[in-house]
């Protein structure tokens, strides 16, 4: 049986959200038109004034390995080398559409919505919370409910603005109980609440030739430039519970409190640079993302508290092109190389296990113009992307009485995920 394995990281972040997302690296998400630009840059909304419906698939297939190095007690792992094969499996559906007509303004009003649910729609809350002696990895596993909404409106000539939330998961529930030794329960209550928390997302998107050229041909035409903020965002449980066992544990009775991390988004700072020649376009991003709060986050965690972790910031480059090859079909590619996160070789009795990773993309897309039935365009995308894990020793450390030697176990992580995704959207 295969568990839930939550992860720090999110659809977005960690794959990209739509197949064109996923095809370029994230290096031309910033400059999207499709309703994804939600998250990477909402100010894109406004780049193509038609609405659309897209839904699509997502899967991710992991095989994340640890080779053991020896150790005092090496761990006998059921699956061999392979910690964790469970894929990720995602239904995406999103809308964009023109709400100028609402207002009695002319200035043009996007609104957009996308939200992706784990199991091809199966589970909104993908989620394990654990600590491990076998090692577990700190970036792959199942999603966390993806959802965002957002709008965008041209400011001024060339230049679009947009803002967005993402919206994140905080549940917590109580549960209370008179149970026998033999776990026999009576006069239960149990409540259970999940509030929405909403965090920012800003976007900022410059065509230089609408801004600065007044003649008709202008090199800057081709020249964009965008900016985008996004907010931290995490997604916790807490689980309060108290027992009375008649005869053991008196009233008010025991009372444990647990609160722990789902998932946690980095606030994200990212700049790119696209310019087209004539059929093809190319584009640049550089995201800075801000890994060192979640050392505060997990000092707050009653499960990995004690783990010591340690993070740091990180810069990611990612260079993409796309090239229109007819009318019809477009090829897009794109590269990433991404720094892992995570400072520290050992997490005492949590273990967490994160790579240095290169990313490659490759994706193709097609808009019908003339669709039999439809009086709108359909397009239709398809992309693939691969992530090669670098090597990695980490030392496995374990506060267990039975663990009479520390680190117990020395061990080098490595893996690839192979990540596919499709969509189809109409256009109106």
């Amino acid at each position: 049986m295969t568990t839930a394995q939550a992860n720090m990281g999110n659809t977005a972040t960690t794959y990209g959200v739509l197949p064109s997302d996923i095809a370029s690296a994230q290096a031309l998400s910033l400059f999207n038109s499709q309703v994804s630009a939600t998250y990477y840059n909402p100010a894109y909304l406004a780049a193509d004034s038609r609405g659309e419906l897209t839904g699509g698939l997502f899967h991710a297939d992991h095989e994340l390995r640890v080779n053991s190095k020896g150790g005092p007690q090496p761990v006998i792992r059921a699956g061999g080398d392979v910690l964790e094969d469970d894929p990720s499996q995602q239904v995406l559906i999103g809308m964009k559409t023109n709400l100028t007509s609402l207002t009695r303004y002319d200035r043009p009003l996007y609104l957009g919505f996308m939200a992706g649910v784990e199991k091809y729609g199966k589970e909104m809350l993908a989620f394990n919370s654990q600590t491990s002696q076998e090692g577990q990895f700190f970036n792959y596993g199942r999603q966390p409910l993806f959802l965002n909404i957002g709008g965008a409106m041209q400011l001024w000539r060339g230049i679009d603005v947009g803002a967005s939330a993402r919206i994140t998961l905080h549940s917590s529930a109580d549960l209370s109980a008179r149970t026998d030794l033999a776990g026999n329960t009576q006069y239960e209550a149990l409540s259970v609440e999940a509030k929405p928390v909403f965090r920012p997302i800003v976007g900022v998107n410059i065509n230089w030739g609408e801004t600065l050229c007044s003649q008709t041909d202008c090199w800057l035409d081709n020249l964009e430039t965008a900016f985008s903020y996004r907010g931290y965002s995490n997604t916790h449980t807490s689980v309060k519970a108290n027992t009375v066992i008649p005869g053991t544990i008196p009233s008010p009775g025991l009372t444990l409190a647990i609160k722990t991390l789902d998932s946690f988004q980095p606030e994200i700072i990212a700049a790119g640079v696209q310019y087209r020649f004539g059929r093809a376009r190319v584009g640049f991003t550089g995201e800075i993302q801000r890994w060192s709060r979640l050392e505060d986050e997990f000092e707050r965690d009653t499960l990995k508290d004690q783990a010591n972790l340690s993070f740091r910031d990180i810069f990611i480059p990612r260079l993409g092109a796309e090239f229109q090859v007819n009318d019809i079909f477009s090829v897009t590619t794109g590269v990433a190389y991404e720094k892992s996160a995570l400072k520290s070789d050992r997490s005492l009795d949590v273990n967490y296990l994160d790579n240095d990773r290169l990313v490659v993309g490759l994706g193709v897309s097609a808009e019908f113009k003339n669709a039999p039935i439809l009086a709108y365009p359909v397009r239709l995308d398809v992309g693939y992307q691969y992530h090669h894990l670098r090597d990695r020793d980490f030392d496995l450390v374990s506060s267990d009485p039975n663990v009479t030697t520390n680190p117990y176990e020395t061990v080098t992580a490595d893996g690839e995920v192979h990540v596919f995704s499709g969509s189809i959207t109409l256009k109106f």
